[in-house]
């Protein structure tokens, strides 16, 4: 990861309530909580644009400044979005000792998906599992861990266990055979919707045949007709 740490810039929340949180929300900011062991709770808002920036960096570890107070290295403890459009809500940030090991969630970065046989024969690449806990000091945390698939054929399946993690990070899992990264699939092949053999079979013929004895019914009435 790199050796400078990101800085999300805030300051400090006094307002609280629900109607207080949509109008900051309507005024680009997002409300949130930094935790630290020992210390009670700082509520703070940030803009929702630098709160986008460093989040979607993916930034395992990154520095929260507070206005009037010290800059402190945080991690991201839980983040709420709008259930559809998908909007920060609420960011929820938990102050890391860096001498301390900590877990946290990274993310993985699949390489070589555009070179592996597999996927070049028209096989289904899918990334099953996106995100893996993992153990060390904040500073050795990493923003993401890749993971190379150039090599994989039709039906391969990467488990925890081909992940190798950098030095000093630990993978945690109960089972890493049991934990399926990703997966290689035959090509989809779209079923040609089968006829219906149930319709019963029309018979050649019958309708001229019912037609021509209507006919010649038709005629013999005429026939006695002009005999009258």
């Amino acid at each position: 990861m790199s050796s400078e740490r990101a800085t999300l810039n805030a300051t400090t929340r006094t307002e609280f309530g629900t109607r207080i949180s949509k109008r900051l929300r309507r005024d680009g900011k997002v409300p949130g909580v930094v935790y630290s062991d020992g210390k009670d709770a700082i509520s703070f808002q940030v803009e929702s644009r630098d709160a986008r920036v460093i989040l979607g960096e993916g930034h395992a570890l990154f520095d929260l400044h507070i206005e009037g107070s010290d800059t402190v290295p945080v991690v991201v403890k839980e983040q709420q979005h709008h259930p559809v459009r998908g909007d920060l809500q609420h960011l929820d940030l938990q102050q890391v000792d860096l001498n301390q090991a900590i877990q946290a969630e990274v993310l993985i970065e699949l390489t070589g998906d555009d070179v592996s046989p597999g996927v070049k024969q028209g096989g289904v690449l899918e990334h099953v599992t996106r995100e893996v806990t993992v153990e060390a000091l904040p500073t050795d945390i990493p923003d993401s861990i890749s993971l190379d698939v150039s090599e994989m054929e039709i039906n391969d399946t990467l488990t925890l266990e081909q992940l190798v993690a950098p030095e000093g990070v630990t993978l945690i899992a109960d089972d890493p055979a049991e934990v399926t990264l990703v997966t290689l699939s035959p090509p989809r092949v779209e079923e040609e919707p089968e006829e219906d053999l149930e319709a019963e079979p029309e018979v050649v013929g019958e309708g001229e045949e019912g037609e021509e004895a209507a006919e010649g019914e038709g005629d013999s009435g005429e026939e006695s007709s002009d005999e009258e």
